[in-house]
């Protein structure tokens, strides 16, 4: 199941949603102890995860921050922004996504799944090389629990927690070994990673390329209902330092 990173279309603030600028309302809220800030730039640590937040209404001055924070000619995973990009960026990356929301999922634990921690990361980056679900560096389990499986003590198929914005959790990093696909474990997974989700008092949400029609119609399968079809995009800095 591949993933990539959202950027959701402007809204209104006086409309504004947890979910229309997630990375912001996460690392203003439960992951502020992961933000590093630079000017009103939100973004987690580079081992961490590749998102990163502008205010609803970024102002020269913000674009400037971003440019400077990541160096000229460098490629930035957009977070939200409303209007178009300034003089000297230039879109690198762009392609359709969903976001969708579990308020209806079943969700349920797994009696095979482990909790996956730190001295796990190696062997959890083993398998997203291979898998290719999306981000996931050195950091990210500190997100959130990840849960995985294995099989003959090798792990085999995974997923975990993401962005937190307030009241809200996303699912993220689901993948499967290919000599382990078919057995529904990805299903599994995803179904537990959920369950506590919604013990803590929260509902699940999980971005998808919209391309990725057989893991949206899959999420779909198991309740989860379209919220949004946001914009996955990164845009190129400019080559001088003036944004």
């Amino acid at each position: 199941m591949t993933e990539a990173l959202s950027v959701p279309a402007p809204v209104d603030a006086a409309s504004a949603h947890p979910l229309d600028n997630p990375a912001h309302a996460a690392l203003t809220g439960p992951h502020a102890h992961l933000a590093e800030r630079h000017g009103r730039i939100l973004r987690y640590h580079p081992d961490v995860s590749p998102w990163l937040a502008l205010p609803d209404d970024p102002t020269p001055a913000d674009w400037a921050d971003l440019a400077a924070l990541h160096g000229p000619g460098e490629e930035v995973p957009l977070p939200a922004v409303a209007g178009p990009l300034p003089d000297g960026w230039e879109i690198a990356f762009e392609a359709d996504g969903v976001q969708l929301v579990g308020s209806g999922v079943a969700t349920a634990p797994d009696p095979e799944a482990v909790r996956l921690g730190p001295d796990d990361v190696p062997e959890m980056l083993e398998l997203v090389a291979r898998t290719r679900p999306g981000p996931f560096l050195p950091r990210t389990v500190e997100m959130g629990t990840y849960l995985g499986i294995r099989r003959g003590g090798a792990l085999v198929a995974m997923a975990g927690e993401r962005l937190h914005p307030p009241g809200w959790t996303e699912i993220s990093a689901v993948c499967t070994d290919d000599a382990h696909r078919g057995q529904g474990l990805g299903t599994r997974l995803v179904l537990a990673v959920a369950h506590g989700i919604r013990e803590r008092g929260e509902t699940p949400f999980l971005h998808a390329a919209a391309r990725n029609t057989n893991a949206v119609r899959l999420y779909e399968s198991l309740g989860f209902t379209l919220r949004r079809r946001p914009v996955f995009r990164a845009a190129r800095a400019p080559l001088s330092s003036a944004a």
